[in-house]
């Protein structure tokens, strides 16, 4: 263990604890300044704290939702728009529960203002508490064991968080447990990827004999495994696997849930549909919407709507292919309705007639998934859960995660669900709109599972780096 590790923890609350106590002063100056003289019946000492100490907690709980603490783990960009986001929603029902207070809608401007000195606080917050965390805490430095899986991938991902990880030298596990065993102790961590499990499992037990902090990339059956429940009617541990989909219940919660919000969804955005149903009629003449065949819950087929995004016949030549990142078929209103992932709104029609869910695995064209089957067979697991408008593969995600990665995704969510893990899946939908990099395009060339998965293996041709020459 590195000096400061085991005071990371403490670190990181300390910090979290800072910026709440922060936003609490602002929060009492602005309170007692100005709204709790102009509320039907002025609050004196112990309904003030009161008010305070809800702001606190609203705002804990939705910076919380958003990652806004994870100082060190997110990029300093992402805490500051986590943090920024959870603000703005509690400053927006704080303004509503005041306003219930005064019986009437109260003046907003303090509140704006008080906005406005919450986010000077949160940058100044963000640049000082993520400059203390990489001086106490600089990049590890890593070992990747991999097998016949090229993990390209990884490393491009890994790579831009150079700032929390470093690899210093990838070995193949062909070269044997012994060599493996004789090398991993020059390492912070090891990165064990994608190998089988005969040669995974040795290796995972001794760095777990040895305190050597092991990242696990999972199979598919280790997700399902992880998400089982624990029996404990014997001496012997067991763990169950239902595999079952949702319950009935869960069924009626889910779609209860759907109506209400797509419908509220539809009421509120309807204004911009209309704009945005004009500007693209008037670009080019051509058709507002775009439908197309999508597979949803046990492979069931339905017509999915968005609005069109791209030109006119953009498929003429019958090939279907993902967006690419600078895809020339894509017109300016539409590369400006995906940037902010609004071309989906019209999905809400889709979700009120039952054939989406507000949260579910992204729905696949037939022809791509009948490629991406033939690669994964396990693909298919998708299809126990209605399709999304939005997924924990597309919050976690982004646009051009792989096939293989966004499956495991879904499998995660799919295993875990809950309401609860939909509403927070709802809330972290509007943080990705900021994010871009989770609507980019796939690489130019890529279309479907087969040939991104050969692009991934032509990245490098040898990525197997030899010790011995290393430290040379």
């Amino acid at each position: 263990m590195r000096k400061f590790d085991q005071y990371k923890r403490l670190i990181v609350f300390i910090a979290a604890f800072v910026i709440l106590l922060m936003h609490s002063v602002v929060f009492w100056f602005f309170w007692h300044g100005y709204y709790n003289n102009v509320i039907w019946q002025p609050f004196f000492r112990r309904g003030s704290w009161v008010m305070v100490a809800l702001y606190a907690m609203l705002i804990f709980v939705f910076t919380k939702i958003y990652g806004g603490f994870r100082v060190g783990y997110y990029k300093s960009s992402e805490v500051l728009i986590s943090q920024i986001l959870g603000l703005l929603f509690v400053n927006g029902i704080t303004y509503l529960q005041i306003s219930l207070l005064a019986l009437g809608f109260v003046k907003a401007v303090p509140l704006l203002i008080m906005s406005a000195i919450d986010v000077v606080i949160i940058i100044i917050w963000t640049f000082i508490s993520n400059a203390i965390y990489k001086r106490l805490f600089p990049p590890r430095k890593m070992i990747l064991l991999y097998g016949d899986r090229a993990p390209d991938t990884l490393i491009e991902k890994m790579s831009t968080r150079k700032d929390k990880y470093q690899i210093c030298a990838a070995m193949n596990v062909n070269k044997g447990y012994d060599a493996i065993i004789k090398v991993i102790h020059d390492f912070d961590a090891v990165i064990v990827w994608d190998i089988p499990s005969s040669l995974r499992n040795p290796i995972v037990k001794y760095c777990f004999g040895h305190s050597i902090r092991t990242y696990i990339m999972p199979k598919l059956s280790d997700i399902i495994i992880m998400r089982a429940s624990d029996i404990n009617l014997f001496d012997t541990p067991l763990l169950l696997s239902r595999n079952i989909g949702l319950t009935f219940d869960q069924k009626i919660m889910k779609r209860a849930m759907d109506l209400v919000l797509s419908i509220l969804l539809l009421i509120l955005t309807s204004p911009f549909m209309l704009v945005v149903s004009l500007l693209i009629k008037l670009y080019d003449g051509g058709p507002v919407f775009y439908k197309q065949e999508r597979y949803t819950i046990d492979g069931k087929t339905f017509m999915m709507y968005k609005f069109r995004s791209m030109i006119v016949d953009a498929e003429k030549d019958g090939v279907a292919r993902l967006a690419e990142e600078h895809d020339d078929r894509i017109t300016p209103i539409g590369r400006f309705l995906r940037s902010i992932r609004m071309d989906e709104l019209p999905q809400l029609f889709n979700i009120i007639a039952g054939d989406m869910s507000m949260v579910g695995p992204r729905p696949e064209r037939p022809e791509i998934a009948e490629e991406y089957l033939a690669e994964m067979p396990e693909f298919e697991y998708r299809l126990k859960m209605k399709a999304g408008l939005t997924g924990y593969a597309q919050v976690y995600g982004n646009y051009s995660t792989t096939p293989y990665d966004k499956l495991k995704l879904d499998i995660c969510y799919i295993e875990s669900y809950s309401i609860w893990l939909d509403i927070k899946l709802i809330l972290l939908t509007a943080k990705i709109i900021f994010q871009r990099e989770s609507t980019k395009g796939i690489m130019e060339g890529q279309i479907t599972a087969k040939q991104i998965n050969d692009s991934i293996g032509e990245l490098t041709s040898a990525i197997d780096i030899d010790l011995e020459e290393d430290k040379k």
